[in-house]
């Protein structure tokens, strides 16, 4: 069978079709082809997975601008033309399509071709293309049950957030290897998603000399953000710089959280799949876009992390040292993070592509 994947703008909706597209190649009768934007992080995920490549036009709808807005309609037209273009000659028996702009004229040609779609809502409240795609869509699947009064009931099924395989195979020693960490110092994790946070990595970078005779950091940066990190880890003494991890990009995250007794984390999709997955307590910093606010509020709610708004990051520094030293609120945390978790969540969305498509 030929399955197509649509998700686009962050990792966050990459990441659930790629854990789909694993399962679906437990089979080896399956073909797998993605379509994305030109210079979205999915494409090199895609490629990174030898899953065969597609470039459609999109744009966000999002914003006052009649400009913008009308900007991102032309692309719906014209992206909605092209992946109809490219649905003729690939011929998938079902479209799987995560959110994010850039699946939005997939899933409406996937409609106009009558071939089946199934919609995947990685985040609590969904964004303008999942409220769009949901009426083309024959299943609409969500990773929480918070997600149901904003979705059809007819259509809906709450699956879980599918996390790819390293996240059920991680250990902390593997981490500890990987990253090269010192096994009796504790581990903050640092990340602000695929495209990196600035605030949160200037309040980090300010604050370093404050941290590390405390802990050692996996920072994961984001590329634009690497470079005047890197000058300033260089400017450390020593010992410091020795527990300063510093990367751009990693395609590790699961052993980095693995090791980390701690993560600081932007709110996007996949902290309501990949934390709990691995259990680990999270101190979460909404940015102002996709309603990671929700996200954020929808863990804090369930005891498994802690929110700080960007109007009060100057508190985050606190807010690690004082989870640091509290074992035990740590450990209800995690605790709570993994009562979040809903097994085989991806296996089941292999399941469901294979029936609609049949």
């Amino acid at each position: 069978m030929k399955f197509a994947l649509a998700g686009s703008g962050t990792g966050g909706h990459a990441y659930p079709a790629l854990a789909v597209a694993e399962r679906l190649r437990e089979r080896v009768d399956t073909e797998l082809i993605y379509y994305g934007t030109a210079s979205g992080p999915e494409r090199a995920l895609a490629e990174e997975q030898e899953i065969e490549y597609r470039v459609v036009p999109a744009a966000q709808l999002r914003g006052r601008s009649p400009v913008r807005v009308s900007k991102g309609l032309w692309n719906l037209w014209r992206g909605s033309r092209t992946a109809r273009s490219w649905l003729r000659e690939d011929r998938p028996d079902a479209v799987f399509a995560t959110g994010g702009y850039g699946a939005a004229p997939i899933g409406r040609a996937a409609r106009q071709q009558r071939i089946p779609l199934i919609v995947f809502l990685p985040d609590v409240k969904p964004g303008w293309a999942v409220k769009l795609l949901q009426r083309y869509a024959s299943t609409v699947a969500c990773s929480v049950n918070g997600s149901l009064p904003y979705l059809r009931a007819s259509k809906t099924v709450v699956t879980g957030y599918p996390v790819r395989r390293q996240f059920l195979e991680a250990t902390r020693e593997e981490g500890i290897r990987r990253f090269g960490l010192a096994p009796e110092v504790q581990t903050l994790l640092i990340a602000g998603g695929s495209q990196g946070a600035h605030q949160i990595n200037l309040v980090i970078q300010e604050q370093l000399a404050k941290l590390l005779p405390r802990m050692q950091i996996i920072h994961v940066s984001g590329p634009a953000e690497f470079d005047w990190l890197d000058r300033e880890r260089n400017r450390l003494p020593d010992w410091q710089r020795d527990r300063y991890h510093l990367h751009a990009y990693t395609e590790e995250m699961a052993a980095a959280m693995a090791a980390a007794d701690l993560a600081v984390m932007r709110a996007g999709a996949s902290t309501l799949g990949e934390l709990p997955a691995m259990g680990l307590p999270a101190i979460l910093v909404p940015g102002g876009f996709s309603d990671q606010s929700v996200n954020a509020s929808y863990l804090e709610e369930r005891g498994a992390a802690r929110t700080v708004t960007t109007g009060t990051i100057d508190t985050l520094v606190d807010e690690i040292l004082s989870l640091l030293d509290d074992q035990e609120r740590r450990e209800a945390m995690a605790e709570a993070m993994r009562g979040l978790v809903q097994d085989d969540a991806a296996s089941r969305l292999a399941s469901l592509l294979r029936e609609v498509g049949a």
